[in-house]
């Protein structure tokens, strides 16, 4: 083979392999120009699907739930979430939330129920449905206490951070295909090497995202509670409460999906400065008060 012929067929090669990556960043630049729009607190974010179909996700989740679970029946336990739950859900009209978090009003079909089990969690689907488990309110202990925990997840809902999560699962995917196809005529034991370190940073790139949203909605949530009226201050409270509950084994936080309890105590001491004028501008407070037994 002439070095001339050898040029061409290089210079082929290269421009087929050039041909995957270029539809990745393609379809990667789609996603982000589609679905680019105003996140919380001034930044920008880029999600996969529209609000409606956010809600209809949610409904479906929450249906699904609701079918195998143990709801808990109307009484003053149940009463006292749903009431801690009305203040927020009617904070995040506000003017006080809207303006310290940057964003606009939305309208959910907000629905909420308490469900018995040992499981120390909480959560809000899309579309503004509500799950608080049993567990999770020993160390809550006050109204305070679970407003932390309930303006966290409606943050999440807020904020719009499924369909954000949808959209960097997506670009990821895209970038792996189109890697995966640039690499075609590489050894394969060299290809599968470099490919199993591109799915760990996309992995853990993913991951970082997950810690931001996490850090976001407690940014947000803190504001939500102050302008629902209950203390911000009870936030550092919750937190210090659950780290002593917690049995251990947690992993790094640089492995994990949520910031450590002390990186929250951190940062939820920092926001408070800001926060404690929008609580002092609540007239109608609720009083302090311990949540009902079970």
């Amino acid at each position: 083979m002439s070095m001339m012929d050898y040029d061409r067929r290089r210079g082929m090669g290269i421009g087929a392999r050039l041909i995957p990556l270029l539809l990745g960043l393609a379809a990667i630049g789609f996603v982000m120009i589609k679905g680019c729009q105003d996140g919380p607190f001034g930044r920008k974010q880029v999600v996969a699907i529209s609000p409606r179909q956010e809600s209809e996700m949610g409904l479906q989740a929450f249906q699904e739930v609701l079918s195998t679970a143990n709801t808990a029946p109307r009484g003053p336990l149940v009463d006292a979430v749903q009431q801690v739950a009305q203040r927020l859900i009617n904070a995040t009209q506000s003017e006080a939330f809207l303006t310290a978090t940057q964003t606009r009003p939305i309208e959910f079909e907000w629905q909420v129920e308490v469900i018995n089990s040992h499981e120390r969690n909480a959560f809000c689907l899309p579309g503004g449905k509500i799950v608080v488990y049993t567990g999770i309110l020993p160390i809550a202990e006050t109204d305070a206490g679970l407003a932390v925990v309930m303006g966290h997840e409606i943050s999440h809902a807020l904020a719009h951070h499924g369909a954000e999560r949808m959209a960097q699962q997506q670009m990821a995917q895209y970038g792996m295909m189109a890697a995966s196809g640039s690499m075609s005529d590489m050894d394969p034991q060299q290809r599968n090497q470099l490919l199993r370190l591109m799915n760990a940073g996309a992995k853990f790139g993913i991951l970082s995202y997950g810690r931001g949203h996490e850090t976001e909605a407690d940014h947000m949530g803190l504001v939500l509670m102050a302008a629902a009226g209950y203390d911000p201050a009870e936030s550092i409270k919750f937190w210090e409460r659950m780290e002593a509950s917690s049995s251990g084994g947690s992993p790094p936080e640089f492995l994990s999906t949520h910031p450590s309890h002390q990186t929250r105590v951190a940062d939820l001491t920092n926001w408070l400065p800001d926060v404690e004028p929008i609580y002092e501008a609540v007239t109608d407070r609720p009083p302090s008060r311990a949540l009902p037994a079970r």
